[in-house]
């Protein structure tokens, strides 16, 4: 039998082992939980992560399949991914493509997987080999794939538009906190690149040489403190060119999102040289065009500027003749008593002098330079010139102006075109109608900055038909017309800054055309 000593170390070494196997048993219950807990982080992450043997074959997936790709895990358990990789990507991945990236014993790829419905995902894949220690042999793949299929496209979207912008022939700049032009597309890169300079980003442009010295000063002055509280600016500056400034029209933006610089900024440039010219020329042919019609309205005036140049002529004769018969009468008498027929003479002369200028001035080819100018100064030299049309024809000729009416921004010449050509045009379609006995022009302030006028006659007015084309060229209600009178005045008010409309018919008969203009601002009130 065994000693009581023998019993005592029996016991002793029951109780070790079980202590020892509680403690077991706490290890495999932590390490369970741990179990689990890798195994909820596995379910829960929305990136797939799976094992794969040597041959690719899924040796585990993560719940994330379902989602990713339509598998449920078990699913894919046996089945090689190389199976569903798309063919060209597997061919990267047998032939060790450059574009798998490898660092630190890590893989990462970028590729077509398909799903369980046959269309495939892009697929961004990290993965790592485990090898046996002692033999180097390889025992499986871990891979952690995430969906990015969403960025692909938002990284082609932005690709395209870098190759929309690098393709544009608009000049586009990016601009830093620093005035520094650090990205240009390949049409700015030639407007502004020089012989002989570096344009590497070490040598980068900066503004001021972008854009001319006047430009540069809108650019800092308003451009700048502009885009800083709305965001964006647009409107016409000028760029540095090879020979002379390139007028442009520009689009400064700044950069929003997350990771944009909040003093970044967008400057897009496009060139209005063609337009600019056109402008010009469209500019030209309207004042040629402006010209004949005052040439030919000098010949329709021809009669009324007979009579005014008759009258003052008439005058110089009959002085000169009572001067004479007195020199006749008394030879010797004293010059004094000639100064009073003399002085008539002049002043005659001095009329018919002023007489000459008007008509020479509007006849005189020229701009259209708008300007402050007295409207009425304008409404009596046109109402002088049609004065006698109307009193051969026996139409009154009403004017109401009120005497305190702000000047009007206009190119006195143009105007008095514009006046001449709606008075005529009255004349005429009150002549064969009866009763229409008068044409009236008014004026009046009708707005802080906006002046009225309006031209009415008795006519007949315009028939419904024709007011939709009423300006426009050759168009004409007078069989011997030539149609450009009222489409020539419409255009001139429009290059002065205003318009010229016909007023809708009321019922009480005849027309009348409307015409307004920028006014010239009043005093500032006094201060309080």
């Amino acid at each position: 039998m065994a000693s009581a000593g023998e019993h005592e170390r029996l016991r002793a070494r029951l109780a070790a082992l079980a202590a020892r196997n509680a403690t077991l048993e706490a290890e495999n219950a932590a390490l369970a939980a741990e179990k689990r807990h890798y195994q909820w982080l596995a379910d829960s992450t929305t990136d797939l992560i799976s094992r794969h043997d040597r041959d690719g074959t899924f040796l585990y997936a993560s719940a994330a399949a379902r989602e990713l790709l339509g598998y449920t895990p078990e699913e894919l358990i046996g089945v090689s991914a190389y199976d569903l990789f798309h063919p060209a990507d597997l061919a990267d991945l047998i032939n060790k493509s450059p574009r798998i990236y490898y660092h630190d014993g890590f893989y990462q790829q970028t590729y077509r997987f398909r799903a369980r419905d046959g269309h495939y995902v892009w697929f961004e894949t990290t993965s790592r080999t485990r090898r046996d220690p002692a033999t180097g042999e390889l025992l499986d793949v871990l891979c952690v794939s995430r969906d990015v299929s969403r960025r692909l496209q938002a990284e082609a979207h932005r690709e395209r538009l870098a190759r929309v912008v690098e393709s544009t022939t608009d000049y586009v700049l990016f601009l830093d906190g620093d005035e520094r032009i650090f990205t240009a597309n390949e049409a700015a890169r030639r407007l502004l690149t020089r012989p002989g300079r570096d344009h590497r980003e070490g040598n980068a442009l900066n503004l001021e040489q972008a854009y001319t010295a006047e430009s540069l000063s809108v650019l800092r002055e308003v451009v700048l403190p502009a885009v800083a509280r709305y965001g964006s600016w647009s409107g016409e500056l000028a760029m540095r060119g090879p020979r002379d400034p390139v007028p442009v029209l520009s689009v400064v933006m700044a950069h929003h999102g997350p990771a944009a610089e909040p003093d970044h900024l967008s400057l897009i440039n496009r060139d209005i040289g063609l337009r600019k010219a056109a402008e010009a020329q469209q500019r030209r042919h309207q004042e040629q065009i402006a010209h004949a019609n005052r040439l030919a309205t000098t010949g329709e005036l021809a009669s009324n500027i007979a009579h005014e140049l008759n009258q003052p002529l008439g005058a110089i004769a009959n002085y000169a003749s009572g001067a004479l018969l007195r020199l006749e009468a008394d030879p010797t008498g004293p010059a004094g008593e000639l100064a009073v027929p003399l002085e008539r003479i002049s002043e005659q002369v001095q009329r018919l002098a002023e007489r000459l200028r008007h008509i020479r001035t509007f006849v005189r080819k020229g701009q259209t330079r708008p300007r402050p100018v007295a409207l009425g100064d304008v409404v009596e030299a046109a109402c002088r010139l049609c004065e006698w049309q109307f009193q051969q024809a026996g139409i009154a000729l009403d004017r109401t102006l009120p005497e305190a009416l702000p000047r009007v921004q206009a190119d006195p010449v143009a105007l008095e075109q514009v006046l001449v050509n709606l008075l005529l045009n009255a004349l005429e379609a009150s002549r064969p109608h009866p009763g229409a006995d008068r044409v009236t022009l008014c004026a009046r302030q009708s707005g802080p900055r906006e002046v009225r006028f309006t031209v009415a006659d008795r006519g007949p007015g315009v028939p419904e038909a024709e007011r939709e084309r009423i300006f426009a060229p050759f168009h004409s209600g007078r069989p011997d017309g030539l149609g450009m009178g009222l489409a020539i005045s419409h255009s001139l008010m429009e290059a002065m800054g205003g318009r010229l409309t016909l007023v809708p018919a009321d019922g009480s008969g005849g027309a009348t055309f409307a015409g307004t203009l920028l006014a010239e601002p009043g005093p500032l009130p006094p201060a309080r």
